[in-house]
């Protein structure tokens, strides 16, 4: 895969959960993160006390921060108000000449910062709330 541009990432959001995503911001840095636990199954008779983890065990989860500038007012006050929500819905995030992300997420951060001679800038964490699908472009 060649070098991409770090600002062709695209974080949309489906705020009505009919399937329908729309771009929400313009993000200027972002982050994905997979996790997954382990699960220690390691016993008395473990091999040379070598630890040993069960297969296909364990917690999985995504994590997504981004920070940029609002696409508009309309973005800012949906971002704003399923933050306050606590809701969760449905997110793709695009991964240029690599694949598609959609699943459930939850707003858990969102910081709004701003300098006397600039633009207002936000800062927005997600976490997965369900099963990730990928889907390669």
């Amino acid at each position: 895969m060649a070098a991409q541009k770090g600002r062709d990432l695209l974080l949309k959001l489906d705020e009505q959960g009919n399937g329908g995503f729309t771009s929400v911001a313009g993000l200027r840095s972002h982050t994905i993160a997979f996790n997954a636990q382990a699960v220690d199954v390691t016993h008395q008779q473990s091999a040379g006390a070598w630890r040993e983890l069960l297969s296909g065990a364990g917690v999985k989860s995504a994590g997504v921060r981004g920070s940029g500038i609002f696409r508009d007012e309309a973005a800012d006050a949906s971002i704003r108000g399923l933050f306050f929500a606590g809701s969760v819905r449905p997110w793709s995030i695009v991964i240029p000449d690599f694949g598609t992300i959609t699943g459930f997420f939850q707003i858990t951060a969102l910081e709004y910062a701003g300098k006397h001679d600039a633009e207002v800038t936000f800062e927005l964490a997600l976490e997965s709330a369900g099963a990730l699908s990928f889907v390669s472009l």
